[in-house]
């Protein structure tokens, strides 16, 4: 599966910042350049129309992640679509939070002194979370699906389950660690919100993300929002109410356009071939790290693993993993990496041959 060819990574450089930063396939940074330059051409007439780019860019993100295009909101990251979210729910709804989970999820809900609970990440995570639900009985669960400086993965099967024996709570997912990595259906996941930003694992750069929405969701946020008048101006005329709240003003064409040439790519591969190709190489990788010593135990002790991983190196050596040519990030109690298709099990051997020829433990 040659995949690396297909992004501008020197021979000289390890590249597991993915986490932090992905990086843009060599045909959307192409297309970038040409539509740019065509944008911005006085005699064009690219810029009169963003209402039909966008468009085809909702159809192609609803194409993505087997769900209606109507239940497809283009938001510039993650943090915007979820607080737009909240602030249109009911204000007496209860939280359910993870402790340490990115604060983008966490913090709106504190700042606005929304009702919540938290409950602590452990190996055991899903059954505390049952626990929880019985406890605190919220109105609304609220987790990334991989934690960000541990690379703990949610269940995904659990969540299914959860939504189907618990109908009435809402569950509300950060993806921004995951999708790209494997197929999401969004409409079979239990998820009443999911939401990312694009410039991760979608290779998408910056300026660029979406929320995706149940019915059930819609239906909360529509009663709550009541019927107010349509918008009469012609410009607004053809958008939907959630519309007016969650894509106000114009799109940057360019941002979401990268998204959707990256979205392409991804799909051209096949998400599922993708999961496959990642799945060799991290079981390669958590068992090299799992000999030495180097997982964080609530990692060692879970089935469901993620393409983020905190390798339990001193923070500190992080310098020396940069000197090395390795592009990481100190998190939490060690240095995290994120495993993604354009990795291959070299990029992985060199990374231990590192560790171990440094003794960077």
């Amino acid at each position: 599966m040659p995949l690396r060819e297909h992004f501008d990574i020197p021979s000289t450089l390890i590249y597991l910042n993915t986490p932090g930063n992905g990086l843009l396939p060599k045909e959307s940074h192409q297309w970038r350049l040409e539509r740019e330059k065509d944008f911005y051409d006085p005699k064009g007439f690219l810029r009169d129309q963003q209402p039909a780019f966008i468009d085809n860019v909702r159809a192609q993100i609803a194409s993505s992640f087997d769900t209606a295009v109507e239940r497809v909101f283009c938001t510039p990251n993650f943090s915007f679509g979820f607080s737009t979210l909240i602030d249109r729910m009911p204000r007496n709804l209860h939280f359910l939070l993870l402790e340490e989970d990115y604060p983008s999820l966490n913090y709106p809900i504190i700042n606005r002194g929304l009702g919540h609970s938290f409950i602590s990440v452990t190996a055991n995570l899903e059954e505390d979370i049952l626990h929880a639900i019985d406890k605190h009985r919220p109105d609304v669960l609220l987790l990334s699906l991989v934690q960000y400086i541990n690379g703990l993965k949610i269940d995904l099967n659990f969540i299914k389950k959860l939504k189907i024996s618990r109908p009435d709570l809402i569950i509300i997912g950060d993806g921004t660690q995951v999708l790209g990595t494997e197929p999401i259906n969004f409409d079979e996941s239990g998820f009443d919100a999911l939401g990312t930003s694009g410039y991760k694992w979608l290779l998408s750069g910056y300026g660029n993300g979406f929320l995706l929405l149940s019915e059930q969701l819609k239906d909360l946020i529509s009663k709550t929002t009541g019927t107010p008048p349509a918008p009469k101006e012609a410009m607004w005329s053809q958008k939907s109410l959630l519309q007016t709240i969650f894509e106000p003003g114009h799109q940057d064409t360019l941002a979401f356009g990268t998204l959707a040439q990256s979205l392409k790519f991804l799909q051209n591969i096949g998400l599922n071939s993708i999961q496959s190709y990642l799945s060799q190489i991290l079981n390669f990788t958590y068992g090299e790290l799992e000999n030495r010593g180097l997982l964080l135990p609530i990692i060692a002790q879970r089935e469901s693993r993620s393409a983020l991983i905190n390798i339990q190196i001193p923070p500190e050596r992080y310098q020396e993993l940069l000197n090395a040519g390795v592009r990481c990030f100190p998190r939490g109690t060690g240095i995290r990496i994120g495993i993604h298709l354009y990795n291959t099990l070299d990029d992985v051997q060199q990374l231990l041959a590192i560790i171990d020829r440094n003794n960077i433990k």
